[in-house]
């Protein structure tokens, strides 16, 4: 950080050079960004304060999100902090701006570091069942049970589960490493045990949310959405079935239609 300057460090300039900010010291920047704002000052103070973001970047590097992400949000932190920072408060601007800093940091992993996206609480007690475990380990010089860690946080046994299997998603793992196969000549891939859903359930569960929408048809209903959706016949061909127009038929598919999104929605309101 360049101190040195042939500036009052303490007076605020009449006439502020903004092409050579260079030749004024720290606390001079500050009093002078204070009063008007200007971005050149801001950018300058950006300039000699990034060292900070650096070093505080470094420490959370490693952790499942790449350094250069984690560099530009605590720039943003450091901009915060400059816009923020009152040099009449007597605080060096260091000890302001470090919390500030790691706080837009540790907010980032706790809104972008997940790889699933889970909830917020959940996401606080996976960290207070990991804080617990090490904790009642040494208490009770053993492993803890759920229902220690349960007792310990004063929640449930199913909430400290919840917690443990949505920490899995924080850091995924490749699905080209592979594990020891208990003494066969080769190794398992992660990729050939992992389970898939079978396409087959989706079919049966739709043709079971349609036969039960049928059910709630008229016979005419029915026969417009048979020749519609299965003979994929013409909304013309069905109107003179019918002896209809086409535009009737139009509005009963509509109206059908409307139906079974209704039957949906209370499907997956259950």
């Amino acid at each position: 950080m360049n101190n040195s300057s042939d500036k009052n460090t303490n007076v605020m300039p009449d006439n502020v050079n903004l092409e050579d900010l260079s030749t004024y010291d720290s606390k001079a920047l500050f009093r002078m960004y204070k009063d008007n704002k200007d971005v050149a000052i801001r950018n300058e103070l950006i300039n000699r304060y990034l060292y900070i973001s650096e070093i505080l970047s470094r420490k959370y590097v490693n952790k499942g999100i790449e350094y250069e992400d984690i560099l530009q949000v605590a720039s943003l932190g450091l901009i915060y902090a400059i816009q923020r920072f009152d040099i009449d408060r007597g605080f060096e601007f260091s000890s302001f701006a470090t919390p500030t800093i790691i706080g837009e940091i540790k907010k980032h992993f706790r809104d972008k570091g997940w790889s699933i996206r889970v909830p917020r609480r959940v996401q606080e007690l996976s960290k207070k069942v990991n804080v617990a475990k090490s904790t009642l380990q040494q208490e009770l010089q053993r492993v803890p049970k759920l229902s220690d860690i349960a007792e310990y946080l004063c929640c449930t046994e199913e909430q400290v589960v919840e917690a443990i299997e949505a920490a899995q998603v924080y850091s995924p793992k490749s699905l080209d490493i592979f594990y020891d196969s208990n003494g066969d000549d080769k190794n398992i891939q992660l990729m050939d045990i992992v389970g898939s859903e079978d396409k087959s359930f989706s079919h049966i569960e739709n043709s079971d949310f349609i036969e039960k929408c049928m059910e709630k048809l008229n016979p005419i209903e029915v026969k417009i959405i048979k020749d519609r959706f299965f003979q994929t016949k013409t909304q013309m061909q069905v109107a003179d079935e019918l002896g209809v127009s086409q535009m009737t038929v139009s509005r009963m598919e509509k109206k059908i239609i409307s139906k079974f999104k209704k039957e949906y929605s209370k499907l997956i309101s259950i």
